[in-house]
């Protein structure tokens, strides 16, 4: 029997809160009580049958799916199987033809994470009955090629992350827009303006100076798959792509533990730019809330139905505004052309795209927050993770 599989560490147990002396005798009381623990991780919720039977249904359906666009259906279906197992999250087994995966994995991880896994099955499949590679690793090079032809992670435990390979210069730079950033949040309207149109300077030097085949590329998603997408989000969607180096996809997910379906944006783009993308994100989704909070008694806005299209102009005004920088640096003969390895990159994950246009009203509330999001400021960039416990924005 052939079996394909990766670990997925389970959480540590609980340490105890009894204290031994040194003769290995019974507890005693320390002189100062210990720190309490920390509580343990929830377990994830367990599903009912009809979950359960709607999920695999849903798995089954990806597998089609995949099958055709990446493997030009090569693949016969297999029996496809949920475990309790933590200690991997998925594997293939020849014998019984046995796709595996684990049920807390279904349960715990973001749905794109889950059909990453699948995905990486899915090639030890390929590899086993399609090109009866048997001799090999089962991460040997015929592996390896499968994956990489057709966009799938060959490690499979989420999202691709780069090889480190960051230069002390780079680093330098990045810092430099970080800082910039951060000042951009001034209360000297000038000073802030100067602040944001020099970051955005130095970011398109950073990447028209990188060259080819140095960049390394991940994925990262962001928004709430159980919340409608809104005009608003689709305007920042599209200003992330032309603006700040990444490619954006909003792709479907599953949500096992409700049986419903919903979106999410797929990021795609070097460390550095995700970064940066996934701070706008964010900066902007807030400031255009706060500003039809702030702006709501506008005299052309005429009820809470408008909320929509102000939010959607503010966004709109913030892309007139960088529109402007844009030209104003292509004046001085920097001008981003496209990234051909991301173009790539984010076409062998992603083999089958449909474009689509998203259309709205355009009215005086919507021109209220137009006149609004021309006066952004882009500025605080984010930290990821406790101070000290994960990298910092752009640096």
């Amino acid at each position: 029997m052939q079996q394909q599989g990766f670990p997925w560490a389970a959480p540590p147990a609980p340490r105890s809160d009894t204290q031994r002396d040194a003769s290995g005798a019974g507890a005693r009381p320390p002189s100062t009580p210990p720190p309490a623990p920390p509580p343990p991780a929830p377990e994830p919720a367990a599903l009912s049958a009809e979950l359960e039977a709607a999920l695999l249904r849903e798995l089954l359906r990806v597998h089609a799916w995949e099958n055709h666009a990446r493997f030009k259906n090569r693949l016969r279906p297999p029996m496809l199987v949920l475990t309790d197992t933590t200690t991997r999250l998925g594997q293939w087994v020849r014998i019984g033809r046995r796709l595996e995966l684990s049920r807390p994995m279904l349960i715990a991880r973001p749905w794109p994470e889950v059909v990453s896994v699948l995905l990486h099955e899915m090639a030890h499949q390929y590899v086993d009955e399609v090109l009866a590679a048997h001799h090999e690793d089962p991460h040997g090079p015929t592996f390896q090629e499968v994956c990489q032809a057709r966009g799938i992670d060959a490690r499979a435990h989420g999202a691709p992350v780069p090889v480190d390979g960051s230069s002390a210069p780079l680093d330098r730079t990045l810092d430099k827009i970080r800082k910039l950033l951060a000042l951009a949040g001034s209360a000297n309207q000038h000073e802030a303006e100067l602040a944001m149109r020099t970051a955005h300077e130095l970011m398109l030097r950073h990447n028209i100076d990188v060259a080819p085949g140095q960049r390394e590329y991940q994925v990262r998603h962001v928004g709430d798959p159980t919340v409608r997408r809104t005009a608003a989000e689709s305007l920042i969607a599209g200003i992330l792509a032309e603006f700040f180096f990444v490619k954006v996809l909003q792709i479907p997910v599953y949500l096992p533990t409700l049986g419903r379906s919903g979106h999410t944006y797929e990021l795609t783009g070097t460390a550095p730019n995700l970064d940066m993308a996934e701070h706008v994100y964010e900066f902007l989704r807030a400031t255009a809330e706060r500003l039809w909070q702030a702006n709501r008694h506008d005299a052309r806005v005429k009820s809470g139905h408008d909320r929509a299209r102000y939010q959607a102009g503010v966004i709109q005004g913030f892309h007139d505004k960088l529109g402007v920088q844009t030209s104003a640096l292509a004046g001085t003969g920097l001008v981003w052309i496209c990234d051909a390895d991301l173009d790539a990159f984010h076409r062998r994950r992603n083999p089958r795209i449909v474009h689509k246009r998203r259309r709205f009203l355009a009215n005086g509330a919507h021109a209220a927050g137009r006149e609004a999001g021309r006066r952004i400021v882009l500025s605080k960039p984010i930290t990821r993770g406790p101070s000290g416990g994960g990298p910092k924005l752009l640096k």
